[in-house]
């Protein structure tokens, strides 16, 4: 029976071969790769992926959709493919990743949720080799964006202080069962060694990034006006807008604020 896309789950199945052996190419999995499928859908990229893994390799895929994660079991060898019916927004992707092993994640994401989960796939960092995403191509380029870019926000700052990003290549919307309505592009993103926000920063940092944007056609002396002095120390011109000013400045207007607090 033919699977009818489900609107409330972002459903669009992928169905262009070319863009699909474009995004295994990208991915490059090999020998060793605890690789991790988000939203595997219809498998469009599981079965490549399985292909394309080692003999013996395990694939983990997570999927909300009860009927299509039971589909994927009923249709797979349980010794090559783990399915679990979960949300990823609340999946707790440690359990997944064994003693001194990485993940390699990858995934067409919903396009409704892609920024929550963008943010979830921020606690695990620290434990990923790379990520390999399929998003609305709105989304991949305010995460790329660069200071004084009318798409560089918040999400771009959060996003870059963590990982390196590169916009790979765009899929239009007739790659897709149902066509959306949106163009999509896949990025891949590698985390830094560490962040470039401290532990003991991160949550004042959040809140400074979190208020510069809240009006971003203001002026910074306006957003951040209880830092003014802050914002001349650093050297950021308080007549800047929040879209100007590079993530390593926040940074350090972060570690100002705390050293006058």
């Amino acid at each position: 029976m033919k699977h009818q896309a489900r609107k409330r789950f972002g459903q669009n199945f992928l169905v262009d071969q070319g863009i699909i052996g474009a995004i295994i190419a990208a991915i490059a999995p090999h020998e060793g790769d605890t690789l991790v499928e988000i939203g595997p859908g219809l498998g469009a990229l599981t079965l490549p992926l399985l292909r394309a893994l080692p003999p013996g390799q395990l694939l983990h895929v997570i999927e909300l959709d009860r009927d299509l994660a039971a589909r994927l079991v009923k249709s797979h060898d349980g010794k090559r493919l783990r399915v679990h019916q979960a949300d990823a927004l609340q999946f707790d992707l440690l359990q997944l990743c064994a003693p001194g092993s990485k993940l390699r994640i990858c995934g067409n994401l919903p396009y409704n949720i892609s920024s929550p989960l963008l943010f979830h796939f921020l606690e695990f960092a620290d434990h990923v080799i790379d990520q390999h995403f399929m998003l609305q191509k709105e989304v991949v380029d305010r995460m790329v964006a660069v200071p004084g870019n009318k798409d560089f926000g918040r999400l771009t700052v959060m996003l870059q202080v963590r990982y390196e990003m590169e916009l790979l290549f765009d899929v239009p919307p007739e790659s897709f069962e149902p066509p959306p309505r949106v163009d999509s592009a896949i990025v891949r993103m590698l985390p830094r060694p560490a962040s470039l926000v401290p532990a003991e920063l991160s949550e004042r940092f959040a809140r400074l990034v979190q208020s510069a944007f809240s009006q971003r056609r203001k002026m910074l002396r306006n957003t951040l006006r209880d830092y003014a002095a802050q914002l001349e120390e650093v050297g950021i011109e308080p007549t800047a807008r929040a879209e100007e000013v590079s993530p390593a400045l926040y940074v350090a207007l972060a570690r100002a604020c705390a050293a006058a607090a």
